[in-house]
Order: structure tokens, then sequence, then C-alpha cells
């Protein structure tokens, strides 16, 4: 039979662990998306699509890429160092939800249906990175150009666009059923709640507005939109969340 005392010391010991391991995957979380972000933003310009010619105009690329896409040699592996942070990125957002999910007590329900949507998310965005790393950089060097084009990140509407967008989407989604689970009137809480609700409507109010106006031409103009939404709502949620595990670590340290 289980001793009761040495049960509960257990379990303290394991609340302990969860509270540290969620502080510091919360801050590898935001050090990750703020990572994605910078590099992103820094050496992966836009060369195709709609956002290109006024980049052209700026002077900030030299000219488009056109259809089939493969003229790209000289774009790697600069221009997918952005994944690799990504990457990370989609598999932390995994972990930060399981923390979560075992600090809830009474709104497991919704914790579990925000793991699942963050799992499909990851499985997303791991499949089409590791595709984009493993595939079709060495591909693009070798001169393998044979279809190469769907799965090209300068495609605006291939395979690999889609994936973002959609995996973002279930990244934006899972924000909504975390938020959920924050139901405390502190200041933290209520912050940490607001963060991710308006990450998540902007993510899927997003794709929503912009396939009403574009249709079939959307292209990577959500991908872009999600990208930097939830990115920017795992930076502060991410920050927020680190010091939400670090006070109940103490909390409990106190009883």
């Amino acid at each position: 039979m289980m001793n009761p005392v040495a049960y509960a010391q257990t379990s303290d010991s394991d609340k302990q662990r969860v509270y540290q391991l969620g502080f510091w995957i919360a801050i590898l979380t935001a050090v990750a998306a703020i990572a994605a972000l910078g590099i992103a933003v820094t050496t992966a310009p836009a060369r195709s699509g709609p956002n290109c010619p006024p980049l052209v105009e700026m002077g900030v690329v030299e000219s488009c890429i056109e259809f089939p896409y493969t003229d790209v040699a000289a774009f790697v592996p600069i221009e997918y160092i952005w994944m690799y942070p990504a990457f990370m990125l989609a598999l932390l957002f995994v972990v930060l939800v399981i923390c979560i999910h075992h600090v809830t007590t009474d709104r497991k329900l919704y914790s579990q249906i925000a793991l699942s949507f963050a799992v499909i998310a990851a499985a997303t965005h791991s499949i089409n990175y590791f595709i984009q790393l493993a595939v079709i950089q060495p591909s693009l060097l070798l001169g393998e150009f044979e279809d190469l084009v769907l799965f090209s990140q300068y495609n605006p509407h291939g395979i690999f666009i889609a994936l973002e967008a959609l995996g973002y989407l279930m990244m934006g989604l899972s924000f909504l059923f975390v938020a959920i689970v924050f139901v405390g009137r502190d200041k933290l809480e209520r912050a940490i709640r607001f963060v991710l609700i308006t990450g998540s409507i902007l993510a899927i109010g997003g794709l929503i507005l912009l396939a009403a106006l574009y249709g079939y031409e959307l292209e990577y103009r959500y991908e872009v939109l999600a990208i930097m939404i939830d990115w920017i709502t795992l930076i502060i949620s991410g920050i927020l969340l680190s010091v939400f595990f670090k006070r109940a670590g103490r909390i409990e340290n106190l009883k």
C-alpha cells in the first residue's frame, strides 16, 4: 500500500519539476521566436509573389524570381537559416502547453484541446521545415530541380506556404484554449489571457478576412500574417508564462 506521506512528497516534487521546466521552456520559446523573427526579417526577403515588386522598387532585392522558382541556389543556406529556430519553436510550444496542462486544476479539458492543436501545428511545421532543410536545400545545390516547384518556399501558392498557413492556424487555435485555462483575476493571468486571446483572434480572423478579399489569389499573404502574429504572441506570452511558472514555484515552496 502506498505511503500517503511519500505520495504527497512525490506529488510536490513533481509539481516543482513542472514549474522549473515550464519556466525554462517559456524562456526558450520566447528566445526561439525572437530568433526566428529576427533572422527571417533580416535574411529572407520576399523574392516572389505579391510582396516582391515593392521590395524591388525599394532596392531590397534586385529582381523577382519567376516560375518554376529553381534559380535560387545562390540563396542557400542564408534564406533557410530562419527555419532552424522556427523548427525548434514548434517543438518547444508543445512542451510549453504540456507544462500548462500539468499545472491546471479544473480546466484540463481545455488544456488538452490546446495540446491537441499544438501537436498538429508541431507535426505540420516539423515535416514542412525538415523537408526544406534536408531535401530542398541539397536538391537546389546539386541542380536536381525536377518536382521541386510545388515544395519551394518561393512558390507563393505551393505546398510549403499551405503547410505553414495550416500550422500557424492550428497554433492560433491552441492559443485560444490555453487562454481559457487562465481564469485568475490577478494582473499576470489577465495579461496572459489577453495576449493569447488577441493572438488567436487575429490568427483565425486574418485567414477569414484575407481569404474573403483574395480568394484563390491568397498566395502567402495569410502565411506571412500568421507567422508575425504567432511569433509575436509567443514572444510576449513566453515572457509572461516564465514569470507565471516562477511565481507558482515560489508559492508552492511556501506551502
